[in-house]
């Protein structure tokens, strides 16, 4: 099997100018797809990241600036995608801000900003995207959801991400046998680590105590396995969502 199975295809991921999405976006142009990154504020980074692998592929990608929450966003996206690349044939909806404020205590503005950038944004790009793949008579839609899916106290991320869970079960069914939909629950990230402690200062040491592998997923892993939803490997694959998480999600009592 090739490993450039996407040569000649194009790949977008939602909030692709670093962390998570950035891996993504790299390991689907190892796999031989054009990428177009978005980004809202990091435009240094994106560009930098479309100026790699430009140099690491050969082929020419795309940095976009988007704010996939919106409609006017997301027609921004799609006029400027459809005029440098035409069609999209992977859709990676990876944007997705991080809140674990009691529902007591957040704001309607911080329910909408998780909420929309989570679940809105991907339901507007699928929308966008998919009736292309249609025609197309292929197409890959990878939602990127998280561990926090299967936790309850991580208030309104647990329902955007647990939302997404559903959606990809709901566009399995609405958008085969063109076009597979499956999701991947990532748990703790390694290279975020630091960042989650700045909301939960113990969480990686329980999660890394928890999960029977006693170690965490880090984004290269997770970025190989989107690549894989999208490869021949995964044809008969839709509506399935893989936690990628050491087993930490198991329950015990």
């Amino acid at each position: 099997m090739s490993s450039t199975y996407l040569g000649g295809k194009t790949a977008l991921v939602t909030g692709s100018s670093r962390n998570l999405g950035a891996a993504i976006a790299r390991e689907l142009g190892r796999r031989g797809a054009r990428v177009a990154v978005t980004y809202r504020e990091s435009e240094q980074a994106a560009r930098s990241l479309v100026d790699e692998l430009g140099e690491t592929t050969g082929v020419d990608h795309l940095a976009v600036l988007a704010d996939v929450s919106t409609e006017d966003g997301v027609r921004v996206l799609v006029e400027t995608v459809q005029e440098v690349f035409g069609t999209v044939d992977v859709l990676v909806n990876n944007a997705g801000p991080f809140s674990m404020e009691p529902f007591v205590e957040l704001s309607v503005e911080d329910w909408d900003r998780i909420w929309d950038t989570n679940v809105k944004a991907a339901y507007l790009c699928v929308k966008a995207f998919a009736p292309g793949m249609r025609e197309a008579g292929w197409g890959r839609i990878v939602n990127i959801s998280a561990g926090s899916a299967y936790l309850r106290n991580h208030s309104i991320y647990t329902l955007a991400k647990s939302a997404l869970i559903t959606f990809t079960e709901a566009l399995a069914l609405e958008l085969g046998p063109e076009t597979t939909v499956n999701a991947v629950a990532p748990g703790q990230i390694a290279e975020s680590a630091e960042d989650m402690a700045h909301f939960d200062p113990t969480f990686v040491e329980r999660t890394t105590e928890a999960s029977p592998l006693k170690r965490l997923v880090t984004r290269g892993e997770v970025a190989r396995i989107v690549a894989e939803l999208c490869g021949p490997m995964f044809d008969m694959v839709t509506g399935v969502t893989i936690p990628v998480d050491a087993g930490s999600r198991l329950p015990r009592f």
